[in-house]
């Protein structure tokens, strides 16, 4: 095979990125990560090179892409809580567009071919329909999806006008952890509800809060497409296979295309953790649908995703093994320093021998 131009990253040491980096290692792509560690972390990045740096650095990224010769970028660097955006509209506007349009216009500029960009389900809003295809119209309801949105506009202005083709990924709720153990969750102030019922389960949390128990499915509260973590990742493998075959510019779905209650997440949470943690019920909150489901036909034929672990006590099992080890390594900024990749090896190798089945 002939050598492959690397891989940028941005966000490469975050939740998603660090999955997609370990990916693009084990497929033999050189692969560079670009962060700068707000909510990543370096020991995540494990093996391959990274380079700690902001997004706002146009002119250190200017040099970097004039030096590696990049192929192509895949972009995950993002605030991404819909409630932080709601106070500080300012700083997703400029984080995740400003800051994505520069980077795509330094892409161009350098001659990269291929992007593959992360956004979000936040995208279509309350789309008023439980599976939701990508035709539907776009209309986010928080600043956060708005982001998301115009940066997905701006890459496909950029890239019409350059020689430029990309996929972009909207995701769905995204839970588990890397099944060999080498990676997990680990953002500060996570909010996700596998990993917080998980921290309840561990004693790091005093609870679990149910937002809305009035909605109208089997047991009143939201129902979500949950999606492993190694299945998004392996989904950004397959996007960057099909731009190298040279597929035409797409957006796709990520999920499973079915999905399962809060209530039913914390009844799997418990059953695998074995502990039964408190759980409150609250109200609902604004701009909360009742259901949300991918509709993933289009990445399924036209990428050839197959998912692999479309099982939600699988996805906690994964989950919660990883929340243990690093609770017991005294959390995730234990593991900065000398020592840790030895560590974090060490338990790869453990959980490669006892993995999930």
């Amino acid at each position: 095979m002939a050598s492959r131009q690397p891989v940028l990253v941005t966000g490469g040491a975050g939740y998603i990125g660090s999955h997609v980096v370990a990916m693009l290692r084990a497929a033999d792509w050189p692969v560079v990560a670009y962060d700068n560690l707000s909510t990543g972390h370096a020991w995540a990045v494990r093996d391959a090179e990274l380079i700690v740096g902001d997004l706002a650095d146009q002119a250190r990224l200017d040099a970097l892409f004039a030096e590696r010769g990049f192929g192509a970028v895949m972009h995950f660097a993002a605030n991404i809580w819909v409630g932080e955006s709601v106070r500080e509209p300012a700083r997703y506007y400029r984080n995740n567009v400003v800051h994505a349009l520069n980077l795509f216009e330094l892409a161009a500029r350098h001659g990269v071919s291929r992007i593959v960009f992360s956004s979000s389900a936040a995208v279509y809003g309350e789309p008023g329909v439980a599976l939701i295809d990508e035709a539907l119209p776009l209309a986010p309801i928080n600043p956060y999806g708005a982001s998301k949105m115009m940066a997905e506009r701006i890459l496909a202005d950029v890239a019409s006008a350059a020689c430029l083709r990309y996929v972009i990924l909207r995701y769905f709720n995204v839970a588990g952890a890397d099944v060999e153990g080498r990676i997990g969750e680990a953002t500060p102030n996570n909010s996700h509800l596998v990993k917080a019922a998980c921290e309840a389960a561990i004693g790091i949390r005093p609870g679990v809060a149910i937002n809305g128990v009035d909605y109208p499915t089997p047991d009143g509260t939201c129902v979500r497409d949950y999606i492993h973590v190694g299945d998004l990742a392996a989904a950004h493998i397959e996007a960057l296979r099909y731009l190298e075959r040279g597929g035409s510019s797409e957006v796709f779905n990520c999920g499973y295309g079915h999905g399962f209650s809060v209530r039913e997440v914390i009844d799997a949470v418990r059953a695998v953790s074995g502990v039964d943690f408190p759980v409150e019920q609250g109200p609902r909150r604004p701009g909360d649908p009742a259901v949300l489901l991918a509709g993933n036909r289009r990445i399924r034929e036209l990428l050839g995703w197959q998912p692999r672990h479309d099982d939600l006590a699988f996805i906690v099992r994964t989950a919660w093994q990883w929340e243990q080890w690093l609770h017991a390594q005294g959390g995730p900024d234990a593991l900065t320093g000398p020592g840790n990749t030895a560590r974090v090896g060490a338990r790869a190798q453990r959980q490669r021998r006892s993995r999930p089945r």
